[in-house]
């Protein structure tokens, strides 16, 4: 993803999160956070979503998934969760951990899918209402079970499980300044 990204991530952001990350921080993540891979997700020039994670010594953590509003249930966050864990793997970690809304049941039950577990809590994480934050973590990424969670949810997303339209879409995983083709 590149600059050029900016304004439809914002635009997804902001429908996507009561209190979204300032415009700048996406600019900064894209050009000079080292640390920083980004998805996407497109049908045709069309930004269906991203998500992001900082590669950490042997660990990753998602820092931020969002999907268009109107096309969430379509499987685009879990083809972003799958690429974003073969991202992880990329950058050798060795786990994928995640921070996500106690309220956010639609997402946990996602995250659950794809092999990730509660290891805690954060008390008042969110400072828009206080509300607190599961800490998730996957198993060892190299682990055979968890392989095959993952195997079986891009399996039902091949098999359109999770797609009602015939409509495809492309995830691609992009460093900073690297645009899709």
């Amino acid at each position: 993803m590149t600059l050029e990204d900016l304004p439809a991530m914002r635009t997804i952001e902001e429908a996507s999160f009561t209190a979204p990350w300032p415009g700048s921080a996406y600019e900064s993540e894209l050009t000079t956070n080292r640390l920083a891979r980004y998805v996407g997700a497109w049908r045709g020039d069309e930004l269906l979503g991203f998500g992001g994670i900082w590669l950490m010594v042997d660990e990753a953590h998602v820092t931020t998934i969002a999907v268009q509003p109107r096309l969430r249930g379509e499987g685009i966050g879990t083809a972003l969760m799958l690429e974003l864990l073969s991202e992880s793997r990329r950058g050798d970690a060795r786990v994928t951990t995640l921070d996500v809304r106690v309220s956010n049941i639609e997402a946990q039950r996602l995250y659950a899918r794809l092999g990730f577990l509660e290891e805690g809590l954060r008390k008042r994480y969110y400072e828009d209402n206080g509300e607190d934050a599961l800490i998730m973590t996957t198993a060892e990424l190299s682990d055979p079970g968890q392989e095959a969670r993952e195997r079986l949810a891009l399996a039902a997303l091949d098999a359109g499980e999770r797609l009602p339209s015939a409509e495809a879409f492309a995830v691609a995983a992009l460093g900073a300044n690297q645009r899709r083709r």
